[in-house]
């Protein structure tokens, strides 16, 4: 689905869970995002991953992101999942696409795919590609 495809702007929640206070890489997303003609949601920092899912489910977005460089990914974002998957059941919604931003070993980026988080992005990855990447998985999932 291209953005002329849809009656509103693509919504994109980015969040910073648990307690990585590094979020240069998330404001620049969330800017290349927004002047992409995205709407952009910011979580700020130490956010829990129920907090993440309440919002993400309140703010009714088309898209979550996940930005973390705490090492926490392995314990923290199963849990979102877990938590959407949960919500999405109770909701009859469809499934919120899940990508994360930061440095993610190979085996683990492998697990956390098989959970249902559809893209991985690490340090240097280009702004447009990320851009392209939401705009594909939206048009995947319609």
């Amino acid at each position: 689905m291209t953005p002329d495809d849809r009656s509103r702007p693509v919504r994109v929640l980015i969040a910073k869970l648990g307690l990585d206070g590094h979020e240069r890489g998330a404001k620049v997303v969330s800017r290349a995002l927004r002047d992409a003609g995205m709407e952009v949601i910011y979580t700020g920092l130490r956010q829990t991953p129920e907090m993440v899912v309440e919002t993400a489910l309140q703010e009714d977005v088309d898209v979550l992101g996940i930005s973390i460089l705490s090492g926490a990914h392995m314990a923290l974002v199963p849990k979102v999942m877990q938590l959407l998957c949960s919500s999405d059941l109770a909701d009859g919604q469809k499934r919120i696409p899940v990508f994360l931003g930061g440095i993610i070993p190979a085996e683990d980026a492998e697990a956390l795919k098989g959970l249902g988080v559809v893209g991985i992005f690490g340090p240097g990855t280009s702004t447009r590609d990320i851009v392209e990447f939401i705009h594909s998985n939206l048009a995947a999932a319609a």
